[in-house]
C-alpha cells in the first residue's frame, strides 16, 4: 500500500488549475477518503512562468509532457490538456509505463477510446474519465456502478452548456441565433470559434462515450448522426413554446430491436419534463433502465472546479484501489474489455430511426395547399397530430403551416419533405425538428 501517490498533471489551464486547487484545498479530506496522500509531483504545460506562479515551490514544472510518462516516481498521469495530440501519445506512453490515467478529454476518447482502453486492459491499469462527460455530474459512475443492475434502454441529455445557453437566451429574450451567440461569446460561455459547440460535435463526442458505457459497444464516433443549432429561428422557438415544448440540443442513444441509435440534434422537449427546465449553461442527463425506470442527473457541465471535482473523484477511486480499500472497481482495465471493438454491433442509420416531428412550411396563401400536403403525408404513412395555419396579413400572399406528427420513420419523413418542397405553392425549405417525449 502506498501512503503517498504522486501525480503528473498535464495541462494547467482552466481544468488543470481547478484540479490543482481542489487537491490542495481539500488535501485533508482526500487523505481521509482514500487513505493516501495525493501529491502533484510534476506539472507539464506551455507557460512555465505562469505555472510557477500557480503551483507550490516543491512542484516540478516542465514543458515536456512526455516526461510524466517517463518518470518512475509518478503513479498517475492526469491529462487535462485537451485536443488529440500530444494527449493521445502521452496517454499511451503512460499506460505502457504501467501508470494509471485520469483524463477529461472527450474528443480523445470518442475518436481513440478503443485503442486506449485496449492498451489499458493489456497493461492492467485504469483509465478513468468521469470528467470527460458533463463536467461535475457523476454520470459515468452512475452508469458503471449505480445503474449496473439495469439493462439500459436509452440515455439522452443536454450535454453542451454553450448551446443550451444560446437556446435559453433566444427563448427568454427573443433574440436571433446570431445575437444569442454573440452574447454567449461576450460572457465567455462560447469560444471565438464556437464550431464544436454550436454544430453539435462536442455533444456527439460525449454521447458516443455514454453510448459505449450504456450498451457495452465499441466507441464509435463515426456512427453518430450530428446536427447543430445554427439553423434554428426565433419563430421555431416561439411555436414550440405555443405547443407546450422547449427546444434543446440533445445527445441521444437508444437500444432498439434493430440496432443502436446514436445522434445529436435539436429537439422539442415537453415543458412538463424536468429536462425542459434545464436552462443556461447547466447540463442534465436522463437514463432509462429496465429496473429503476428514468433517473435524472443535473448540474454544471463545465468550468474549473465542477470538472475538477470529477477529475479528483477519479483520483480518489484509483488511490483507494492502490491503497487496498477498494477491490476491483467497475472501471478497471478488465471492464474496458467490454468496450473493445465487436463485429456484431449494429448501428441504426438515421433514416431508420423513429420519432415524432415538428415542421414549419412556408406556402402560398391559396386553396388546395393543405390538401396537397396532407396527401403527401398520407402517401408516406405519416399521421398528423396537429396542423395549424398562421393567417397572412392583408396584402400578403404567403403564410406558414406548422405541423406536429405522430411517430414516423425518419426516411419516410425526409421523402415527404422532398415532395412537399417540390410543390409549386411551397416557398423555401421545410424546417424539420424532432420531438422527444422521454417516455
Amino acid at each position: 500500500m502506498k501512503e503517498v501517490i504522486r501525480l503528473g498533471l498535464a495541462g494547467l489551464g482552466t481544468v488543470g488549475g481547478g484540479t490543482y486547487a481542489v487537491l490542495k484545498r481539500n488535501a485533508r479530506d482526500l487523505l481521509a477518503a482514500c487513505g493516501a496522500e495525493l501529491v502533484v509531483k510534476t506539472v507539464a504545460c506551455r507557460n512555465l512562468e505562469r505555472a510557477r506562479g500557480v503551483v507550490d515551490e516543491g512542484v516540478e514544472v516542465t514543458s515536456d509532457v512526455h516526461a510524466l510518462a517517463r518518470d518512475p516516481d509518478i503513479d498517475i498521469v492526469v491529462e487535462v490538456m485537451g485536443g488529440i495530440e500530444p494527449a493521445r501519445t502521452l496517454v499511451l506512453e503512460a499506460i505502457a509505463a504501467g501508470k494509471h490515467v485520469v483524463t477529461a478529454n472527450k474528443a480523445l476518447l470518442a475518436l481513440h477510446g478503443n485503442e486506449i482502453f485496449d492498451a489499458a486492459r493489456r497493461s492492467g491499469v485504469v483509465v478513468a474519465f468521469e470528467a470527460a462527460v458533463a463536467g461535475g455530474i457523476p454520470i459515468i459512475k452512475a452508469l458503471r456502478e449505480g445503474l449496473a443492475a439495469n439493462r439500459i434502454e436509452w440515455v439522452m441529455g443536454i450535454i453542451n452548456g454553450t448551446s443550451n445557453f444560446i437556446l435559453t437566451t433566444m427563448r427568454e429574450k427573443g433574440l436571433s441565433f446570431d445575437e444569442a451567440l454573440a452574447q454567449a461569446q461576450a460572457l465567455g460561455y462560447a469560444e471565438a470559434d464556437p464550431t464544436f459547440d454550436i454544430e453539435g460535435i462536442d455533444a456527439a463526442h460525449k454521447i458516443t462515450i455514454l453510448s459505449a458505457l450504456a450498451f457495452h459497444t465499441p466507441v464509435n464516433f463515426k456512427a453518430a448522426s450530428v446536427e447543430g443549432i445554427t439553423k434554428l429561428a426565433a419563430e421555431d422557438i416561439e411555436y414550440a413554446e405555443e405547443f407546450g415544448y422547449r427546444i434543446k440540443l440533445l445527445g441521444i442513444t437508444k437500444r432498439t430491436a434493430r440496432g443502436i441509435e446514436l445522434r445529436v440534434h435539436p429537439a422539442l422537449v415537453p415543458k412538463r419534463r424536468l429536462m425542459a427546465s434545464v436552462e443556461g449553461v447547466m447540463n442534465a442527463v436522463v437514463v432509462k433502465g429496465d429496473a429503476v425506470g428514468t433517473t435524472l442527473y443535473h448540474g454544471r457541465g463545465a468550468g474549473a472546479e465542477p470538472t475538477a471535482s470529477a477529475v479528483v473523484a477519479d483520483l480518489v477511486d484509483i488511490a483507494r484501489l492502490m491503497h487496498g480499500r477498494r477491490a476491483n472497481p467497475t472501471y478497471l482495465a478488465e471492464r474496458m474489455a467490454a468496450l473493445a471493438p465487436q463485429d456484431n454491433t449494429v448501428w441504426l442509420p438515421m433514416d431508420e430511426t423513429v420519432s415524432s416531428y415538428y415542421m414549419r412550411i412556408g406556402v402560398a396563401d391559396k386553396p388546395g395547399v393543405l390538401a396537397d400536403i396532407a396527401r403527401i403525408f398520407a402517401d408516406n404513412a405519416i399521421s398528423i397530430e396537429t396542423m395549424v395555419q398562421r393567417g397572412s396579413e392583408p396584402g400578403e400572399e404567403s403564410t406558414e403551416i406548422v405541423i406536429l406528427t405522430h411517430s414516423a420513420v425518419e426516411g419516410a419523413v425526409r421523402r415527404a419533405i422532398a415532395a412537399i418542397e417540390a410543390l409549386d405553392n411551397v416557398h423555401g425549405p421545410v424546417v424539420m425538428l424532432r420531438k422527444e417525449e422521454m417516455n
